[in-house]
């Protein structure tokens, strides 16, 4: 029985943060938290020995239960300043901090130097050095199968409306909007992969700490707008709904291990897996939440999917997937383009139904994902793309002096798909908000 609802520090973010959180009532549980789920679910059908592993660890699920009301403490107090400063000038400012400092912008915010320096205080539990050995070894999958499944992980996220709403009030409807989402969502988690690209200088840190604003814009510009229905869904993109597209990649890495008997994940295992986790970190998670073990990633991303209460609004959900999928991503003007169009759509819903559906093409159907025999045989023909290159930058560079051919052609084709997917702003506009909407 739940004796009390969260922990201190949960409530206090409304006498932390009353411009976001006053409004907020810490003592209701939202619909959205699945109190009644129970393991006999048809819903859990696939993963029910997983489930039965989690669901009745209070202290797993009390962790979870906290996350799912919890926002992002030193982000949420700068986006906070918004009616102060606008949201611009705080972009602006905290790219210049990056840069140069916070003590180099003028009449900074204190607010401004505290979100800054928790991101410099590296936490203990990463090691930076396997960081760098994680970002290598993922800057082929980056080169080679993001190109063609980040459509796919992208459309995941928009499956059940309790976590998608914010998507679908900030304007993340149109054709435009839905492809510079899976444009800056790819060119994140790409740019985060280059050498020290997460380093305090580095690229991937600014962009972490623009993903993290955000995400805190957005929590204020809903907060503020009389609108959100915290009752019903919490409170707007909760840490709880951050682990998926931190970790989706290690909790697949994690599950085939507990598939394959491995109760510690290998060394080359381990050095992704704390390239997520550091990763995870600078976008403000905290190592409650990124588990060590294959079996702490599996368990912490299956109680997160008991706690979240199953449904699929048209209107909120289908609208998001419609829009991803109609979206041009790429130039279809030339028969390269056409080609690499036709094999990514097909590749990318392989992905969904095979990865996030468990292959039930019936339920990817009602949904709103077609996975017929044209986007197959194009699936298959991106999969064999996606192994061939994949083995030649695994296997080329164990060719006597070809090293470093194959390590500069990796780069040439990084910085080529960062191009291709354009400058990514990360920036919430709110005169795009569908406010009136719901």
């Amino acid at each position: 029985m739940i004796t009390q609802l969260y922990a201190d520090d949960i409530a206090r973010q409304a006498d932390d943060n009353p411009t976001i959180y006053g409004d907020v009532d810490f003592a209701l549980l939202p619909e959205r938290y699945d109190r009644d789920a129970s393991v006999d679910d048809e819903r859990f059908a696939p993963i029910r020995s997983r489930v039965a592993d989690v669901i009745d660890d209070e202290a797993l699920m009390g962790r979870v239960r906290n996350y799912t009301m919890k926002g992002d403490r030193v982000a949420d107090a700068y986006a906070a300043l918004i009616p102060e400063y606008g949201f611009g000038t705080l972009i602006d400012m905290l790219e210049q901090a990056w840069a140069d400092g916070p003590e180099a912008v003028a009449a900074a915010p204190a607010e401004l130097g505290a979100f800054i320096a928790s991101m410099e205080e590296t936490a203990g539990w990463v090691d930076l050095d396997l960081v760098e050995k994680g970002a290598a070894a993922e800057r082929i999958p980056m080169a080679t199968a993001t190109p063609f499944a980040i459509r796919g992980a992208f459309l995941a996220t928009f499956l059940n409306k309790y976590a998608a709403l914010p998507m679908t009030m900030t304007g993340t409807l149109s054709d435009e909007a839905a492809a510079k989402r899976v444009f800056e969502t790819a060119s994140f988690f790409t740019a985060t992969t280059l050498p020290r690209a997460l380093r305090r200088n580095g690229k991937g840190f600014l962009a972490a700490a623009k993903v993290r604003l955000m995400h805190s814009m957005v929590r204020f510009h809903l907060m503020q707008s009389g609108q959100w229905d915290v009752a019903t869904y919490g409170i707007p993109i909760p840490q709880i709904d951050q682990m998926p597209a931190g970790q989706i990649g290690v909790y697949f890495l994690s599950s085939d291990a507990l598939s394959n008997g491995q109760s510690e994940f290998t060394d080359s295992q381990r050095a992704v897996v704390e390239l997520s986790r550091y990763r995870c970190f600078l976008l403000g998670l905290p190592q409650e939440l990124v588990g060590q073990t294959p079996q702490e990633v599996v368990d912490l991303m299956t109680a997160r999917h008991v706690s979240l209460r199953e449904g699929f609004d048209d209107e909120i959900c289908g609208s998001l997937v419609r829009g991803s999928l109609s979206a041009e991503l790429f130039d279809r003007s030339t028969w390269r383009g056409r080609a690499h169009g036709w094999l990514e759509n097909g590749f990318s819903r392989f992905v969904l139904t095979q990865r996030f559906l468990g292959g039930d093409e019936e339920v990817a159907r009602s949904v709103g994902i077609d996975f017929g025999t044209s986007h197959k045989v194009a699936a298959t023909f991106a999969g064999a793309a996606i192994a061939g290159t994949t083995a030649f930058y695994r296997l080329g560079p164990k060719v006597p002096y070809a090293a470093e051919y194959v390590d500069a052609r990796l780069n040439r084709k990084l910085a080529r798909l960062l191009d291709s997917y354009g400058h990514a702003d990360f920036v919430t506009d709110p005169d795009r908000y569908h406010l009136n909407d719901r």
